[in-house]
């Protein structure tokens, strides 16, 4: 990519160069293990004319999706957060049984269960088959296609424009991010709303969160360049909140322009306050190489030093986080024996460019490792009040971002 998603500029400045990385969630199987892997460039890099950060490469998005290993109700916090905006969102906009409510992305119906059970109607867009299958399963209608303007046409053709959209943790992955705007406001009632949730670049700027960038995240949003995108396409922010989710995400929602409650005050105050901090800037970003590769030589250092001393370490969370970080930082079998994991879909497959063995969550208690390494570390929370037996047995967790702490 030579130029900018957002606005076509060219000139884009490189933020972190990570080298060649196989694909985040390219979990293999005992054959393709013994078979050449491929690799692909991950270069961060920034546009100083709308201030989208985003990568380089953009990989077809058929070899990324077609078949997926993340299924979101492997999560008790993802639920939990799911329920509550579904339940706000229901009492704040007084759906009712005519109502309609379609998620983009919608994964394995995670979110819209909740509108259902309140009576809903409701529409997913999943382009993963095995995914959508799952949704489908437990009954959430659901349209297996990447979303684009045709699928919004076809939907209003057949009389499902919404009321809600949901599009959370999916417009980063998005490689024509003015076609996939064009979509949501052809989607959208007159007077609907717009919820879209995205990790905050500022959060992983400030947090060296370098294992959120992977092939499948295109681009990195500030409030600042999300406005500007939205302008295009008569789509106003009337609301901003940050969340501590993912380590740190922008939920903003959108409707359209004139339409809907007025603007809050939370919009202008965080546009200045990206303005003031220098987001969108290339000055704020200088200097995140430079943290980045401080904090890989203090795990892989910590890591190795407790390895000579005969500790046994294992992980947890066969993430694309993790692929990111054990690739970047060349943790492989040589440091760890094994990495668990709860969803099912993932079990007895390796890591991609480590290939570590993937068990279930069990294996820590059978195995009993010294210590396990985070590399879900955004569910850090959550993990280790589940796994509080294996710390009872003198088990330890090893946090590696954003700054390495042991639980």
């Amino acid at each position: 990519m030579l130029r900018c998603r957002g606005c076509s500029a060219g000139g884009l400045r490189t933020i972190l160069d990570l080298g060649c990385l196989p694909l985040a969630n390219g979990l293999l199987n005992e054959r393709q293990v013994l078979e050449p892997e491929p690799t692909y460039p991950l270069i961060l890099v920034f546009c100083s004319r709308c201030a989208l950060v985003q990568i380089t490469e953009t990989l077809p998005a058929a070899d990324l999706y077609g078949q997926y290993v993340y299924f979101s109700s492997y999560s008790d916090t993802m639920l939990g957060e799911s329920r509550r905006i579904a339940e706000r969102m229901i009492r704040v906009h007084r759906l009712n049984q005519n109502s309609r409510v379609i998620e983009i992305a919608s994964n394995d119906g995670y979110l819209l269960q909740f509108y259902k059970e309140a009576g809903i109607s409701v529409l997913g867009v999943e382009p993963a088959s095995n995914v959508a299958a799952a949704a489908i399963g437990r009954g959430i209608p659901t349209v297996c296609d990447f979303f684009s303007p045709a699928i919004a046409q076809q939907l209003c053709e057949e009389g499902k424009r919404a009321d809600v959209i949901h599009a959370h943790n999916v417009l980063a992955h998005v490689a024509d991010i003015h076609d996939f705007f064009r979509g949501l406001a052809m989607l959208l009632e007159s007077e609907g709303v717009i919820a879209i949730e995205v990790p905050y670049v500022r959060d992983m700027i400030e947090g060296a969160e370098f294992d959120t960038i992977y092939h499948e995240h295109l681009s990195y949003f500030s409030l600042s360049a999300l406005h500007r995108i939205g302008e295009l396409h008569a789509l106003a922010i009337t609301d901003v909140e940050r969340l501590s989710i993912h380590g740190g995400s922008l939920r903003i929602f959108m409707t359209h322009a004139g339409k809907g409650t007025p603007l809050c005050d939370s919009v202008p105050r965080m546009l200045d306050e990206e303005q003031r901090c220098g987001l969108t800037s290339a000055s704020f970003y200088e200097k995140f190489a430079r943290r980045v590769e401080r904090l890989r030589c203090r795990l892989v250092s910590h890591l190795r030093s407790l390895k000579s001393k005969g500790a046994r370490l294992a992980a947890y969370g066969a993430s694309a986080k993790g692929t990111t970080l054990l690739n970047f930082c060349g943790i492989d079998g040589g440091i760890l024996d094994f990495v668990v994991d709860r969803s099912p879909a993932k079990h007895g497959l390796y890591t991609p460019g480590t290939h570590l063995p993937i068990y279930n969550v069990e294996a820590l208690l059978r195995q009993m490792p010294d210590f396990a390494v985070l590399l879900a570390w955004n569910w850090a929370d959550e993990i280790v009040e589940q796994q509080s037996e294996y710390r009872h047995r003198g088990g330890r967790f090893i946090v590696p971002i954003p700054e390495l702490r042991v639980i």
